[in-house]
């Protein structure tokens, strides 16, 4: 009904990022801020998805896999995406089967022995404990002990300079990788090949991150204490009334740590800075730089960076943040 002024593409063609006209079939798509080009793919844990006129069409993988974190002082990520923080002084149970009231029978069982790692009150896991019938692993002290057998289990140990990892099969149920710095972070990659609830502080695991804090009586607790204080594996330990907040009581401490975690908001995480959200690692990673007080500063505020790297590298973003002055890796000798 008026003149505008500026440039149309004639029909049947669409502008695209770099304002060039073109026709439908080389649209690109768009995810994390990027642009993708016809035909390009990007993957998720249980998706493939291939650029389609300008649109995602996604294909369900045949199997589909999910992560728990624990790491640092007491953060968990659950498996459907659950982020809370505790600082419970007991032993927890991480994950485990057989949960269902029907087949108490459990063909697995991750339990983590937290104790107080700050002045503040702060907590962070000491050892890992897996159960996998009569074969049992302890990982603590930056090694890990295996003790029984099960013949009905597969399991394979892969070390390098960072981390111990466990490929865990257990025929027709789970194929799992337990990935351990050797400190306080820890991950539980699981992928299922049957419908058995899962069960602990990594939550159901059935897509739905509202009912996570589902508790050993299977309600849904009302917050995250009464749903922590339900996995203890003894029951005599006391429960967990409160979050400690260690920047508050460590304020000396809190501009040192937010200079050193202000890496993970700098240019040099920027290429995952639209692929994971830095935020939640930010607050974590202060969080425990104020909370860690008795020794070994710098490789609470590490770990914390790290499990951030580690997720951008889960959507195929290589970080190279370590350097000789911050973060080091010691090779080994000629290595």
């Amino acid at each position: 009904t008026k003149c505008e002024s500026g440039c149309v593409c004639a029909d049947g063609l669409y502008e695209n990022l770099d304002g060039r006209c073109v026709p439908a079939e080389e649209c690109p798509c768009e995810y994390g801020g990027l642009a993708y080009g016809r035909g390009e793919q990007i993957q998720t844990e249980c998706e493939i998805c291939t650029c389609t006129k300008g649109k995602w069409k996604c294909v369900q993988k045949t199997r589909c896999s999910s992560t728990c974190n624990l790491y640092g002082e007491g953060h968990i990520t659950t498996f459907d995406g659950q982020r809370f923080v505790f600082d419970g002084n007991c032993e927890y149970i991480l994950a485990m089967d057989g949960c269902s009231v029907n087949r108490p029978i459990s063909s697995f069982k991750i339990v983590t022995e937290n104790v107080i790692c700050g002045k503040s009150g702060v907590t962070c896991s000491r050892s890992i404990s897996i159960y996998l019938g009569n074969l049992t692993i302890i990982l603590r002290d930056e090694t890990f002990a295996i003790s029984g057998e099960n013949p009905g289990i597969r399991y394979k140990v892969k070390k390098n300079a960072l981390h111990l990892m466990f490929d865990i099969i257990i025929p027709g149920k789970y194929n799992m990788t337990l990935i351990w710095n050797k400190h306080m972070n820890f991950f539980i990659k699981i992928s299922r090949e049957t419908q058995e609830t899962i069960c602990g502080l990594c939550g159901n695991y059935n897509g739905n991150m509202k009912d996570d804090f589902e508790t050993r009586s299977k309600y849904v607790a009302s917050n995250e204490l009464e749903f922590v204080n339900s996995w203890k594996e003894n029951p005599l330990c006391g429960d967990v009334y409160f979050v400690v907040d260690p920047c508050s009581k460590n304020p000396y401490r809190k501009a040192w740590a937010e200079k050193t975690c202000s890496i993970i908001n700098s240019h040099v995480f920027s290429a995952c800075h639209n692929k994971v959200n830095r935020m939640p690692y930010y607050e974590a990673c202060v969080r425990d730089s104020c909370g860690c007080d008795i020794g070994g500063d710098c490789q609470c505020m590490c770990d914390a960076i790290a499990v951030y790297a580690m997720a951008c590298l889960e959507k195929g973003i290589c970080i190279d943040w370590r350097t000789p002055e911050f973060c080091p890796v010691y090779c080994e000798y000629y290595n």
